[in-house]
């Protein structure tokens, strides 16, 4: 569950979540799809495969957009499978835009 109290770290009413989404998400153009629909709600923040076949991402800006993009992110693109999607709050480092980062 998001946490939708502000966040200390914005001082904007703004909240950034750290997720992690365990499923087949590698391979399946998961985080190109990320990057878009995050762009479509102007948040910042950025998404990266980790080498355990997860995928990971900071999201960062209003509740509601924010928590809108967790949503998504349970069904994904079309040939992904969401199997879970562990989230904890996050500190904003200052994003200007989302963006798509390497594997980790």
């Amino acid at each position: 569950m998001t946490d939708t109290s502000p966040n200390p770290a914005t001082g904007k009413g703004n909240i950034a979540v750290h997720a992690r989404i365990e499923g087949r998400v590698q391979g399946v153009w998961y985080r190109a799809w990320t990057v878009e629909q995050a762009t479509k709600r102007d948040l910042t923040g950025w998404v990266r495969n980790r080498r355990d076949g997860t995928v990971e991402a900071v999201f960062c800006g209003p509740v509601d957009a924010v928590q809108s993009m967790i949503t998504a992110c349970h069904a994904g693109p079309t040939h992904a499978r969401v199997d879970r999607i562990h989230e904890e709050p996050a500190f904003e480092d200052g994003f200007t835009s989302f963006e798509k980062h390497p594997t980790a």
